[in-house]
């Protein structure tokens, strides 16, 4: 463990109220820096308008940047409640790829024991997606969609160079689609699982300063 302070500012950046209340009401106890949690709103100009904004601050040179939130699982098989790390968020601008993907496996893994996690890429949406369109995003190798994380990193690597991940909770799957979003406030698995991910994302950060071999 390294002895030094984080001194790299971590954002993390959701897109709705019900996903930062989870955030915010999650233990912030364990982090080594300084931990913004930002709510950009929803879709994905807003997304990147507000992650952009903030990292024009001086004070968010060379900060570390994770999106998450809840997603839309592609594949067959998934449950709400499933988490999803993203190895690169696509959308129609371009890839980013993601940094840390197998740390942060490991730590939600051991931070959230008996959760499945999932792996591959995340795709970026404009809307809802709905019906037909899981299969057809599926078929491009994507996992799992959102209106925001891939805009979100995007937006944060055109402002700088910088480490970069995307972890969403699968609130929506192929057999178990969503009607609305406001069903997530009657205290569905994927509120608490959200509530529970910040200690994996501050060993996530923890480690972006570590004496690489």
């Amino acid at each position: 463990m390294s002895t030094q302070p984080v001194t790299v500012p971590l954002l993390i950046a959701c897109a709705l109220g019900i996903e930062h209340l989870a955030l915010r009401s999650g233990d912030r106890g364990g982090a080594d820096g300084p931990v913004t949690v930002l709510r950009t709103g929803m879709g994905p100009r807003a997304a990147e308008r507000a992650v952009t904004r903030v990292l024009a601050d001086r004070g968010f040179d060379g900060a570390a940047v994770l999106a998450t939130g809840f997603c839309a699982g592609l594949a067959p098989g998934m449950h709400p409640g499933d988490l999803v790390v993203a190895e690169e968020t696509r959308d129609p601008r371009g890839t980013v790829p993601c940094v840390g993907t197998d740390l942060l496996v490991k730590e939600l893994v051991r931070t959230l024991p008996g959760r499945t996690v999932h792996t591959g890429p995340l795709t970026g949406s404009d809307h809802v997606v709905r019906g037909h369109e899981r299969s057809d995003l599926l078929a491009t190798g994507a996992i799992a969609v959102d209106m925001e994380s891939a805009a979100t990193l995007l937006g944060a690597v055109h402002a700088g160079e910088r480490p970069v991940a995307a972890v969403r909770v699968v609130v929506d799957a192929p057999e178990h689609e969503l009607v609305r979003i406001g069903t997530v406030r009657g205290g569905i698995s994927a509120f608490r699982v959200l509530r529970s991910v910040l200690p994996a994302f501050y060993e996530w950060h923890r480690s972006l300063l570590l004496p690489r071999r």
